[in-house]
């Protein structure tokens, strides 16, 4: 057998092993679901016809048009959100001793983490068709064609990816599942002070500065233009590119300190 084979056959059944936890448990996944879909809402029902009415160029400034205006920001959260998830989950195995005994198995070591990453990725998956589906029963509305539709469940799946490695850095760098479960907080509020929720423009100058260059704001000006039907090349080069920088800092970190930890 090949260590490629090997490899996958391992990864392939850590990653039935945290299917089997996220089906266990399912009020942790009905709660990182739960969080964007509370904000989708709250915002659409409470402050929708507020919002929808200061924006620029909104034909009629209303509850519709602010729901299109912050799905993008609504789906970052939500590859957020489910991330959370999987810090505490990678911080759980580093602290009850599951991995010492993985370490006397003959299985292949980057498995255990790639298993955490691809559950996550399909827990991703599900929470943003959910999400979506919401959307559209709000009444949100697309002229997306089909190559575009491609396109944006691309990108949403290299931010999903790109999130996770980094997150199960962080789990893996975090003393405890507690600790775990709050540091990867600020991916949550990245997309409020962004284009999420609000122009850019209509924000004070340093904060505008903050919401044009942080990374959130290419990637949820990436999905909108392509849920409208217009996407803006620039903003998905960008987009892709933050992705990236994402996740391979996530990737080289998560597997530096689980070489480190595992070790000790």
């Amino acid at each position: 057998m090949s260590t490629a084979t090997y490899v996958l056959r391992d990864s392939v059944t850590m990653l039935r092993r945290n299917l089997k936890h996220m089906a266990r448990y399912p009020s942790q996944t009905l709660m990182l679901i739960g969080l964007p879909l509370l904000f989708l809402l709250l915002f659409v029902y409470v402050f929708g016809g507020t919002m929808g009415a200061g924006l620029p160029g909104a034909p009629e400034g209303g509850r519709g048009d602010y729901l299109a205006f912050i799905t993008p920001g609504i789906l970052t959260m939500t590859v957020a959100s489910v991330s959370i998830g999987t810090a505490v989950s990678v911080a759980t195995d580093m602290t009850d001793g599951i991995i010492d005994r993985f370490r006397t198995m003959a299985i292949a070591k980057v498995s255990v983490l790639t298993g955490h990453v691809l559950g996550a990725m399909i827990q991703t998956a599900l929470a943003l068709a959910t999400v979506l589906g919401v959307a559209f029963l709000l009444g949100l509305e697309t002229a997306a064609s089909a190559a575009q539709w491609s396109g944006l469940a691309g990108l949403l799946a290299l931010l999903s990816l790109a999130m996770t490695w980094f997150t199960v850095a962080l789990g893996l760098a975090a003393p405890n599942p507690e600790t775990a479960s709050n540091w990867p907080m600020i991916f949550i509020l990245l997309p409020f002070v962004g284009s999420g929720f609000v122009p850019a423009e209509s924000m004070p100058t340093g904060l505008r500065w903050f919401a044009r260059h942080q990374p959130f704001t290419p990637v949820m000006d990436a999905v909108g233009g392509l849920l409208g039907g217009s996407p803006d090349g620039s903003d998905t080069l960008r987009a892709v590119g933050w992705c990236v920088v994402i996740g391979l800092i996530g990737y080289l970190w998560s597997r530096r300190l689980y070489r480190t930890r595992a070790a000790n």
